[in-house]
Order: C-alpha cells, then structure tokens, then sequence
C-alpha cells in the first residue's frame, strides 16, 4: 500500500507568519504533527509520502504514486481542503479524513470515502483492521478519551525540518476550563491526559538525533492544567536533558494566567528554557470575562500578572476578543490601552465567533442569532451571528484595535516596553548559528529600516536596544520581523467589507 498523506494549506492568516518567514527563508510555521503522528501508526510495511502544501504543491505525479489519501486539517483549510478532495476524486483514490475539521462538520463530508473521527489512539486501528479485511466502513466514530501512552513519535523522517520555522511536541489534551467560546473540551474534554516523562524525552531526542535547534512548540492547549505533575517530574527531566544536551531548544507553550500565581512553576518553566506562552486574556472586562465563562481570568489584576510571567524571562503572547454581549463601544479603546500597557508585543485580537461544538453555539442557535459556519479565521472581519453591539460599529472599533496595535509608532513603542520587563536567560550556543540569519539581518534592515514607513520607529528601537539591552537585540529584531507580517495582514483591513450575511 502507498499512502499518501496531505496537509492542505493555511490561507494568509495573523498565525500564518507567513511574511515572517520569508526573512528566514523557511516555507511553513510548524510542521503538521497531528498527521505525521497518525503516519507513525500506520502499517510499518506501507510506503508513506508526506505532502505539506503550506511547503510544496501537490503535484499529478504525487496522486500518480498513491494507493490511497489520509487529509488532516482544521476549520480554517477548509477551501484547500476542497481543492484537494477534488483532485483526489479526480484520480480515483480512496480518501481516508481525520482532524478537527471532520469531525465537527462529519455531515458535510458524506461524499468522502471514509472518516476517522476522533483521536485517532481508539478509532484508526478499527479502521486500519476493516480496511485490510475489504470491508472499510463509512465512518469510525468515537467520543473515548485515551491515554496517551501508546501514542508514537511522530514520523519526522518524512519531512524536511528545514522547512520550518518550529518543530511541534505534544504533551498532553484537554484543558480544565469550559470558556464558552471554545471547543477545546468538546474535541478533547476537561480531564487532562499526558504522556509518560519518558515519552516526552524520546520525542525531543528524535528531533535533537535530525539535527533541529530552534523553536519547540509544545502544542498542548493549556500546558499548566495538571501543575503538580509538571513541577514534580517533568520540569525537572526537561532541565536535566538540558543541561545534558546544551539548551538546544527554545520552548513555547499555551497556558492559562493563573501561571502567574505559581512562582516555583515559573522558575522551572525558566530553567527548562521555555521562551514564550500564549495565553488568553480575551478582554479587560470583567462582564465580558464572566458571560463567556472565562472565571480564571476575573478578579485579578491581569496587567500585573503578565508583567510577573515576563519578569521571569518567558514572552507573554495573548488571545483577546471583541463582541461579547456585554461589551460596549468603550471596549475598543480598553482594549488597546491594555496591550500597550502590557507590553504584550504578539497580541492577537479577533472578533468573537462560535465554530460548532462550543456552548456559544448552543446559546446563539436558541437564541436564533446563528449566521453563516466559522470560517475558523476570527482575523478576517467576519461574525457568524448577530451581534448586540450594532453590526457596522463592532466591525469598525476592531479594524481600529488591530490598525493602531500594529501601526509603527506603537507597535515599536509596545517592544520597548516588553523590553523593560523582560528578564530572560540567556545561553549562547554557536552550533545554533546558520547562514539564513546573515541574510535574514540584511533583509531586517532593508525593509524595515529603509524601505517601509515608519523606519524611523524602527531605529529608534534598534539603537535604545543595543546601547542600553544588547544582549536583547536578536529578541528586538525578531519581535520588528513579526510586525512587518501583522502589518502586512492588517493593512488589507481598511478597504476591506466585513461579512454578515447568512448562507
């Protein structure tokens, strides 16, 4: 058997980078881990080829190859996901589907061959057993939750890591909160499931054995929800393989604000060399927070908290939303003074939608204030209910939010103010050194100090940076690169009409 297995493509997105990554010469953010994964667990006698298309196309000859296609892909692949279909159709093969796109949405893929819901521990085998018997069915559904135990290295044979700007791990799923806008715990529940320490360590020495120094997100959406375990055994395996391996990676992580109440996880989060965490703050309003369940973010002072996550030494990058019920039109300016104050330089802000499987859902359906599906893109001006805020004037204060954010003047004045803050140990290792970052200096310095608007921002950071932070320049710079992309997926904004309609 030869399977192919294809990854359709992220359109241009804030978490694309995609005009980042060109100062680097890579062709993809992260690699797709939840497919490489799936392909560690299929028949060791099958030939595999892995197709990124965010990295290369899918060519004729690629289909030619192939006894059968495996597609995995989230909400926001949907159009590429078609395109792939069709031509998978076209050429006669079988198609196997998985991943959160399929099954939230099972109902709009019947003309698919088979479909494997679900995590993939407890419905793949099923599956790969009916297939070698003739008799695959249609659908393999099931709502168990696995341990992770049995859950492979991913196959990193069967891409280029060089492709990539960050190699992905996970360690574990689910998450203990239920904000309502979130389908997190539908897909994987509230019970936190994890790998064994060994397991994690085998996964870091696969991708240490291929050569990879650099960024190792941890995809895990809340890494923090079983803390007792982490400050127990696994921070302290994670520095010791450190220690013993040089601090070849830089760790990156999805956690919940309540980090900042921990100080003995934060040291050794700091010690296991974890660079940044995304967190979701979603909004300054205590109203909103309490209407969309998010109760471990109320009754706190959020600015001091990510000041003190910062303090540590580990970047704060946040969520925030716009278009909670309870939101009013003073909103849009809160929300601004906030990241400014924060000095949360990568603040995503989108506009609240309610993709399937979440309790927001539920809500706006009863209350008949569904549109249109998600487009699972919460960046790209478009809401899939009727808001309470006026329609028109919530759509104007967010392209004013992420067009002041990210304009030079204060995007540039937001560094600075990181800067400030951070307090990040830092261990010089030369092996970690390529070519791509001389050329990435030269092109940091021709686009954003020469040719874009605003380069005089730019200097000024440049230089405050390395007379009074040196050994802070490469994060400056690297933080100026981010925003010429979110520049550059903004920008489109002001021309561009928001959509409102049903289908």
């Amino acid at each position: 058997m030869r399977v192919l297995l294809v990854y359709p493509k992220y359109p241009e997105s804030f978490w694309s980078f995609k005009h980042a990554l060109k100062f680097i010469g890579v062709k993809a953010a992260h690699p797709p881990l939840g497919l490489l994964t799936v392909a560690a667990m299929l028949p060791e006698a099958w030939e595999k080829m892995v197709v990124d298309v965010n990295v290369r196309p899918l060519s004729d000859a690629d289909l030619a190859w192939a006894d059968i296609v495996f597609i995995s892909a989230m909400v926001i692949q949907g159009d590429s996901v078609r395109q792939v279909v069709d031509r998978c159709q076209a050429a006669g093969l079988p198609i196997v589907a998985g991943g959160p796109l399929f099954t939230m949405e099972p109902e709009k893929f019947a003309h698919i061959d088979h479909l494997v819901l679900g995590e993939a521990e407890v419905t793949l085998s099923g599956f790969l057993a009916d297939l070698a018997a003739g008799r695959a069915r249609h659908v393999y559904q099931s709502g168990a939750q696995p341990g992770l135990e049995a859950t492979p290295v991913p196959a990193w044979d069967l891409i280029n890591l060089d492709d990539y700007g960050a190699m992905s791990v996970q360690y574990s799923r689910g998450c203990p909160y239920d904000c309502e806008f979130c389908n997190i715990t539908s897909l994987y529940g509230r019970r936190i499931r994890t790998k064994t320490v060994p397991q994690l360590l085998a996964e870091f020495d696969a991708l240490y054995a291929r050569g990879w120094r650099g960024g190792l997100f941890i995809v895990d959406d809340n890494f923090i929800g079983n803390k007792t375990r982490l400050k127990r055994e696994v921070l302290p395996a994670m520095i010791r393989w450190n220690n013993e391996h040089r601090s070849p990676f830089d760790f990156i992580t999805e956690t919940s604000i309540n980090l900042a109440d921990d100080e003995e996880l934060l040291q050794l989060m700091r010690e296991a060399g974890f660079a940044q965490v995304f967190i979701g703050i979603e909004t300054p309003s205590e109203e909103s927070l309490k209407e969309c369940n998010k109760f471990n973010n109320v009754d706190r002072n959020l600015l001091a908290s990510v000041k003190k996550i910062q303090n540590f030494g580990v970047a704060v990058s946040a969520g925030f939303i716009v278009g909670f019920d309870h939101d009013t039109p003073s909103i849009f300016d809160r929300q601004i003074n906030f990241i400014q104050q924060s000095g949360i330089v990568t603040a995503m802000v989108g506009l609240l939608n309610a993709p399937r499987g979440t309790r927001l859902f539920d809500r706006l359906k009863n209350e008949n204030r569904l549109l249109q599906d998600f487009s699972g893109n919460n960046t790209d001006l478009s809401l899939n209910f009727i808001p309470v805020m006026n329609p028109q004037k919530l759509i104007d204060g967010y392209r004013r939010i992420v067009t002041t954010i990210y304009s030079p003047a204060q995007y540039y004045e937001r560094i600075q103010e990181f800067l400030k803050e951070f307090r990040p140990v830092k261990k010089i290792d030369l092996s970690r050194f390529r070519f791509r970052y001389v050329r990435a200096l030269f092109m940091v310095t021709w686009y954003l100090g020469i040719l874009e608007k605003g380069r005089q921002h730019y200097w000024r950071l440049v230089l405050k940076t390395l007379f009074q932070q040196p050994g802070l320049l490469v994060d400056a710079l690297t933080l100026a690169v981010y925003g010429f992309h979110f520049r550059r997926i903004f920008n489109a904004y002001p021309g561009k009409k928001p959509r409102l309609t049903a289908d």
